[in-house]
């Protein structure tokens, strides 16, 4: 996540940085930090940002989104092999490690988000 893009992501769930640190269990210096581009946002805040995100639209949406693997039409054997089929996280495929989204299993949490950002679940959560 880029620094605007977490500057962004603040202003739409409207907190402050103090509100913002307590939500996500950080320092004010932290959200600071990230802001200006000092610090890189870790992987767990990005996670949890994204959650936030998900939760205040879930709100606004009239009906809950497709499951991934519904959205994706994954053949029943990818079904099998995917993690966010075996624990029903079809809405939240973005915050599973190991999902195989473009037919493979990403390397790490950059490559994975790479691929969520572009995706219409993804798209259609936040």
């Amino acid at each position: 996540m880029k620094k605007e893009e977490f500057v962004e992501a603040r202003t739409k769930l409207d907190k402050t940085q103090k509100e913002m640190s307590q939500l996500l269990g950080v320092s004010v210096k932290a959200i600071y930090s990230y802001e200006q581009g000092w610090r890189s946002i870790p992987t767990h805040v990005e996670r949890q940002m994204f959650f936030l995100l998900s939760r205040k639209k879930k709100g606004e949406r009239r009906e809950l989104p497709k499951q991934c693997w519904v959205v994706k039409k994954c053949p029943p054997k990818r079904r099998k092999e995917c993690p966010a089929y075996e624990y029903n996280a079809g809405r939240f495929c973005w915050m599973v490690n190991g999902t195989i989204c473009e037919c493979k299993a990403q390397k790490n949490w950059k490559e994975k988000m790479a691929i969520c950002r572009n995706c219409e679940v993804m798209a259609d959560l936040l």
